[in-house]
């Protein structure tokens, strides 16, 4: 199964953007591919990886299978988007 390279700038299913912070040297299609950890544009949001094979600096990548994220700043009601801020997009063309 393959799935979209998750990239900075991507969005997220709360209406926030993925921040790529994790590592600054591999590109999808002009933007840093997302390794786990990396926050939303709303804070905190840290990705969480499905897949357990393709790293980037020592941490694994981030796909939209969708992959989840733990609650971001704006995680007020429990069951929100924004409890769940899991990735909504990637690249049309590059996958894991």
């Amino acid at each position: 199964m393959t799935n979209k390279a998750h990239r900075h700038g991507d969005a997220r299913i709360c209406g926030a953007s993925t921040v790529v912070t994790g590592q600054n040297f591999t590109y999808v299609n002009g933007k840093l591919w997302a390794v786990v950890g990396d926050p939303n544009t709303d804070g905190d949001g840290a990705l969480i990886a499905t897949q357990e094979v393709t790293y980037i600096n020592g941490k694994l990548v981030i796909v939209h299978s969708p992959d989840p994220a733990a609650p971001d700043d704006l995680c007020i009601i429990e069951g929100g988007d924004h409890c769940l801020p899991a990735t909504a997009a990637g690249s049309e063309n590059t996958y894991a």
